[in-house]
């Protein structure tokens, strides 16, 4: 049955509703993430941000083979339960996840403590960092609570908590995190690794349990009833310590060959591609994962949801890739210091893979939202082996521009295998209109690379500043078109006169 001119209209006006805020909103966390990069990358400089990378991927990578997926096999259990409306049921969901997460966040604890000699020994070549390792095992645990609790939050769509904790969490840690770096330097680090996760325990805390007391039971019944979540959530398990694995292989790898500066560069780089520029992609795993679980079936309406998602990723982040690109001259020095000018060049050429990022991720999205947990570890292990044979190879050859050109390179391949995957498995095809706001705006992005390769000075941002135009009238002609917005905005307009 075809979908009514109304529900379209209304569907596009939410998503665009709720990418634009969270947008908005990881926005703001950023503004206020890079006043604390910028004077961290001042107070440590590139090595110290070097530093500070390893020892999050390590911790990333141990988290996220301890946490048995529970934090997104959560999601969809509490998505599920949620649209039944069964409040008996509901808080049953609530208290296995949380028991769940207490559990592995034990286990991934200990193992921390376990395993950081063999971390010291694989991660540096200089010093012992043993003890570092063990003091930040309870992040490791902090991290699976959280992750559980912010689960509970996604799956019964707590839009607005969300966002208040996002922004919360990253003006806590700017807080805990400056006065402590300008004291200590890179002594300071680890402490405040802890001191922010445990500031973001306490503020998902407050959030979640204000809406379910916090409860917990570890008997037989609850452990036995959690192994069909755990079971998917498996998965997940192998799909992040692949993940995580590439990160920290790739990390550990130029921390040995080209030491902590190029570490911190590339960290920055990434960064800069990757988090900033990728803001407009926060909304997926708060609104649009539910939303798209909450589908039974394949067909039709899976699909419209998936390119409704892919065609205001790539409307929003078009403009947004097009002013990074061309005001990464500035944008850098501004964000952490003339120091980290290096790694321009990388950032400008990596920035074109979230062009593709926006089209892919919607669709990655499917196994997930269908409980096919062997889809999903399948594309994530061929993805994380290609992209740490490329980014090793490219950096021996080209240095740090050869990593910006290996990110590129690995998002049209990925691009490309997920698209086909996901027309095999379940029938998903990209739609016409989504083919047709790549090709409007995929090579609008390409020129403005290419302004800045070839253009200088006045020539530079005069064609910059016209790609930019462009991109956004292109965008907003199709956006106005789609939600009524314009006529939206004048009745807005004439209700206030």
């Amino acid at each position: 049955m075809l979908m009514s001119e109304q529900t379209r209209t209304e569907s596009y006006s939410h998503i665009l509703k709720y990418t634009s805020l969270f947008g908005g909103i990881q926005g703001l966390s950023i503004l206020i993430g890079v006043l604390r990069n910028k004077l961290v990358a001042v107070l440590l400089g590139p090595g110290g941000v070097g530093l500070q990378a390893l020892f999050n991927s390590t911790v990333k990578l141990l988290g996220d083979s301890t946490n048995l997926g529970v934090p997104m096999s959560g999601v969809r259990e509490i998505s599920s339960v949620y649209d039944e409306g069964v409040e008996e049921r509901m808080s049953y969901s609530v208290k296995l996840i949380r028991s769940w997460s207490l559990l592995v966040a034990i286990v991934g604890t200990m193992l921390c403590i376990v395993m950081s000699p063999l971390l010291n020994l694989f991660s540096f070549d200089w010093g012992d960092h043993t003890l570092h390792y063990m003091a930040l095992s309870p992040v490791v645990g902090m991290t699976a609570v959280i992750g559980g609790e912010l689960s509970i939050l996604k799956g019964i769509r707590k839009l607005r908590d969300l966002a208040v904790t996002s922004v919360l969490t990253v003006l806590v840690s700017l807080l805990l995190s400056v006065p402590l770096f300008f004291i200590w330097r890179e002594r300071a680090i680890v402490p405040v690794m802890i001191l922010a996760s445990f500031a973001q325990l306490i503020i998902v805390m407050k959030r979640s349990c204000r809406l379910f007391p916090y409860q917990i039971n570890l008997s037989k019944k609850i452990l036995r009833d959690g192994f069909g979540m755990v079971k998917l959530g498996v998965a997940f398990v192998f799909a992040g310590i692949l993940g995580s694995g590439a990160d920290y292989i790739v990390r550990t790898w130029l921390n040995r060959t080209g030491g902590l500066d190029i570490l911190g560069l590339y960290n920055a780089g990434y960064m800069m591609t990757m988090v900033y520029a990728g803001m407009v992609f926060s909304a997926m795993e708060t609104d649009y994962f539910p939303r798209l679980s909450a589908v039974k079936s394949l067909g039709r309406e899976l699909n419209d949801k998936v390119n409704k998602q892919i065609e205001v990723s790539l409307l929003l982040a078009s403009p947004m890739l097009v002013a990074f690109i061309i005001g990464l001259p500035v944008l850098l020095p501004l964000l952490y210091s003339g120091r980290f000018l290096p790694v321009l060049e990388m950032a400008q050429v990596a920035a074109l893979a979230m062009y593709l990022r926006a089209m892919k991720l919607p669709v990655a999205y499917l196994p997930l939202a269908r409980g096919d947990s062997k889809s999903y570890l399948l594309m994530e292990g061929i993805y994380d082996v290609v992209m740490v044979a490329i980014v090793l190879c490219f950096y021996t050859i080209y240095g740090l521009l050869g990593t910006g050109i290996a990110m590129l390179l690995v998002a049209v391949f990925d691009f490309l295998m997920q698209i086909s995957y996901m027309r095999y498995r379940y029938r998903y095809m990209l739609s016409r209109e989504v083919i047709t706001y790549a090709l409007m705006q995929l090579p609008i992005g390409v020129t403005a690379y290419g302004v800045t390769c070839y253009l200088q000075d006045w020539a530079y941002w005069f064609f910059g500043i016209c790609l930019f135009v462009a991109s956004s009238a292109v965008s907003l002609a199709v956006i106005r078109q789609k939600t009524r917005l314009w006529s939206k905005m004048k009745e807005k307009v004439k209700r206030r006169l």
